[in-house]
């Protein structure tokens, strides 16, 4: 078994550069498929979840290859259309190749997704929208068989609730129907403006991401494209938090602070001096974080669900009482009974959650999902003595080097190999 063990109470400093977005390179891979050719991603994070979405490329018949950080590939060997359920068992952003599969091949099959278990989260959102756009969907045994049927064409369709990955969805496979596609209550979030951008480099004809109406002029045939990913501001809302915990003074390059301005906003409130410009953000802290005003996460451009988590930790190592509402998801405060072995003082009812800051300790915890498990290596960060963090294969789904980064900036954390039983 893998561990982080984290010694705390030492400040960090220096610089670093933000990985590339998962949520916006997951989609972009997918995305390849539109063209008949190779094309080029750069700024392609090395993660599990990235991984696991080559892996499920090379399966449909796409020639893959990765040099560091840049990823080819080619689609024009593309034979197959359905997904193996161990593949789609490993993340919940699989699904994504619906839309995509749908727009090239006309028809896809594959197993429900999986991914970290936050509660119901289910893909009914999905599904309606490619219906919606004449998409035919059976549901047998567990597996989904969607084909294109005789009317997909471009229509208005409207998302009950602003889905980042039904808003995808429908953006890919729109981009294969006849017509104008007007999505209305689409999500707005940083990364589908950047999947946006990789398809109108593709020569689709896509408007409106960044806002709650995009419309799509589908049918038209895509070119392969070179593209570079945005940085990935859920790494970088992580870094500040660690920041935040352990206190010191860190500069971070590669992602607009724009995207960030709900996090931001918080942490300047609890008393860390934040500075952006650009692609460069910057944060020093001094004092421990102090209590704020009830953080209530919400789709962007509010509150980062993705974010809570690791500002939960930072404020547990601080003073003052802060109440979090967890609006996104049911499950997401599975960290709190780690927290809670740290000394964190917090108070749980449905999805409201008290944070009364005060000094933690060690411990040996175990983190059960990427923001949680990351939330830990925070809050260790900001603890006094060595502690134990297990749950390492949940955040290599999301972050590229947590470890070498912490190192970076002189945090003193090493992974570890535990003999198994361990722990």
């Amino acid at each position: 078994m893998c561990v982080y063990e984290i010694t705390g109470g030492r400040p960090l400093a220096g610089q670093l550069t933000v990985q590339g977005a998962k949520n916006s390179v997951l989609p972009i891979l997918a995305a390849a498929v539109l063209a008949d050719g190779e094309s080029v991603i750069h700024n392609c994070p090395n993660l599990s979840d990235v991984s696991a979405t080559l892996d499920i490329l090379r399966l449909l018949g796409c020639r893959v290859a990765r040099e560091g950080d840049t990823v080819r590939i080619d689609a024009s060997t593309l034979g197959d259309s359905r997904i193996p359920d161990q593949l789609m068992g490993e993340m919940r952003s699989s699904v994504v190749f619906l839309g995509a599969l749908l727009a090239r091949c006309g028809g896809a099959e594959l197993s429900y997704p999986g991914g970290c278990e936050l509660g119901p989260r289910p893909i009914d959102l999905h599904l309606t929208a490619l219906r919606a756009l004449g998409a035919e969907v059976r549901e047998e045994g567990g597996h989904l068989l969607c084909r294109s049927g005789r009317g997909m064409a471009g229509r208005e369709l409207c998302l009950s609730i602003p889905s980042v990955g039904a808003t995808e969805n429908a953006i890919l496979a729109a981009c294969g129907c006849p017509g104008l596609t007007t999505i209305v209550g689409a999500a707005r979030e940083p990364e589908i403006e950047d999947l946006q951008a990789f398809l109108r480099s593709m020569g689709g004809q896509v408007e409106g991401a960044g806002t709650s109406v995009v419309r799509v002029l589908g049918g038209k045939r895509l070119h392969p494209a070179e593209h570079t990913v945005i940085g990935d501001r859920m790494a970088a809302a992580t870094y500040l938090c660690a920041v935040g915990a352990a206190g010191g003074c860190v500069c971070l390059k590669g992602v607009e602070s724009g995207c960030l301005t709900a996090v931001l906003s918080v942490l300047k409130e609890a008393g860390a001096d934040v500075q952006g410009e650009g692609d460069t953000l910057s944060i020093a802290c001094a004092a421990p974080l102090c209590g704020v005003r009830t953080v209530r996460t919400a789709p962007h451009p509010g509150f980062p669900t993705d974010a809570q988590a690791p500002l939960m930790a930072a404020m547990s190592c601080g003073t003052g009482t802060t109440m979090f509402v967890e609006n996104m998801f049911l499950n997401r405060y599975r960290h709190v009974g780690e927290l809670a072995r740290m000394g964190a003082d917090i108070q749980v009812d449905g999805r409201v959650a008290v944070v009364t800051g005060r000094p933690l300790h060690a411990a040996q915890v175990r983190g059960t999902d990427l923001r949680g498990s990351a939330a830990l290596v925070v809050a260790a960060l900001g603890a006094q003595g060595k502690s134990q963090v297990s749950g390492v294969r949940h955040i290599l789904r999301g972050y590229q080097s947590l470890d070498g980064d912490l190192r970076a900036l002189g945090a003193q954390i090493e992974k570890k190999e535990l003999p198994a039983g361990t722990h």
